[in-house]
């Protein structure tokens, strides 16, 4: 895929990979729809790559339609939709038995719900079209058994199980679904999991970015 010109969303982009994936396609003269909770860091990221910028939470109910409907009002459309944006669960992280509803809801809400929302409300202009690509960022744990990390790892395995579906569904329509896993990096979201890792043993955001934005590339 030439990224010149294709209209992309990215969640989760005032900070880590989001960020990182910002500055990395803005290089490629890719047009940026850039969503996060947090304004002010994410005007930054959007000054920093001339990308306009939406301050959304990905997992309220009314999240998706307001992003489609930006991406729709500040890009016309959108052809590529990355879906970054992640939550830990409670932190410290805890085991399952100590884990209650709220928590486990608000992690499904982010890293599960917030994903089909948005890809629902734009994977059938995709399909209209015949052209697109989702990638839905995920992690290890989404197939490893880590204790403590129940709230996210069952949100990041129904995460690869919607990508699946969503591909099965739409074989032949032109809409292509990647899944996507960044392994351990040095940001904010790692430290807070594991505070005690050292930094060094762990990859860059703007390099792990590097091979995201290679897959995208080498898509059709």
């Amino acid at each position: 895929m030439e990224l010149k010109n294709r209209r992309v969303i990215i969640t989760g982009a005032s900070r880590g990979l989001g960020a990182a994936l910002a500055r990395g396609l803005a290089a490629k003269g890719a047009k940026l729809l850039l969503v996060a909770r947090n304004a002010g860091p994410l005007a930054e990221v959007a000054r920093a790559t001339n990308a306009h910028a939406v301050t959304v939470d990905v997992g309220a109910p009314g999240g998706a339609l307001a992003i489609a409907a930006a991406a729709q009002a500040l890009l016309g459309g959108v052809d590529v939709v990355i879906h970054n944006a992640s939550v830990l669960g409670p932190v410290p992280l805890k085991g399952l038995l100590d884990t209650t509803d709220d928590e486990l809801e608000a992690a499904l809400e982010v890293n599960l719900l917030g994903p089909f929302r948005l890809t629902r409300a734009l994977a059938g202009a995709m399909a209209l079209k015949g052209r697109g690509v989702v990638v839905h960022v995920t992690s290890d744990a989404a197939t490893n058994v880590y204790p403590t990390w129940g709230a996210y790892g069952v949100s990041k395995a129904g995460l690869e199980h919607l990508g699946r579906i969503w591909a099965a569904e739409l074989e032949g329509r032109g809409v292509q679904f990647i899944t996507f896993d960044p392994g351990g990096m040095d940001t904010k979201m790692h430290a807070d999991a594991m505070p005690d890792a050292d930094p060094a043993t762990l990859a860059r955001p703007a390099v792990v970015a590097e091979r995201l934005i290679a897959q995208l590339e080498g898509s059709s």
